[in-house]
């Protein structure tokens, strides 16, 4: 079995847990911490891949780590993730568990590029007109880019709606140079 797949698996099983907790977004902030924090904390990375602790300090350490801060449903997860040898697959399990809370709230996260900083009613109306596009509840990524003039460049997953002046002109001078070579 893949990693993606026994990520999912197990970001399943947390999504049951944290359900019959009603925490659905805490617990995902939590594992998302964890997952950052092995990203960028090469010392929690070297703990957690280190054979020469056993699961069993790693997770007492982890729970002195978390204290009141987790609940205990989410410290026996981890604590099965560790003694299953799973843990360097936390971001892998995290990434999953957010697909899952997406795909259960019915919610899509949308790339947006503009020319410039958008006003917040700004930024609703197009958060409304990509909800309508999509038919999904939009949480849009906002980037900057002065380059494409203006106009707005959309990415969702591989599928790319480019609605920038830059592309608009790019294409009028294609077209006008291919008139003017007939």
């Amino acid at each position: 079995m893949n990693d993606e797949r026994i990520g999912r698996n197990y970001a399943e099983a947390l999504l049951t847990l944290a359900r019959k907790d009603k925490e659905q977004e805490e617990w995902g902030a939590l594992i998302d911490a964890i997952s950052v924090g092995m990203r960028e904390d090469h010392t929690l990375r070297t703990f957690l891949e280190s054979p020469k602790l056993s699961a069993a300090r790693k997770i007492q350490i982890i729970e002195l780590a978390l204290g009141r801060r987790a609940p205990k449903l989410f410290l026996r997860f981890l604590e099965t993730v560790i003694m299953k040898r799973r843990q360097m697959l936390i971001p892998e399990i995290a990434s999953e568990y957010r697909m899952l809370i997406d795909e259960s709230e019915d919610r899509v996260h949308v790339n947006v590029t503009v020319a410039r900083e958008l006003a917040e009613p700004e930024r609703d109306a197009l958060s409304r007109q990509l909800g309508r596009l999509f038919g999904k509840r939009v949480v849009p990524h906002i980037s900057l880019n002065p380059a494409i003039l203006g106009g707005v460049i959309v990415k969702v997953g591989d599928t790319v709606m480019d609605g920038s002046v830059r592309r608009r002109l790019a294409s009028l001078k294609h077209r006008m140079l291919s008139t003017v070579t007939r």
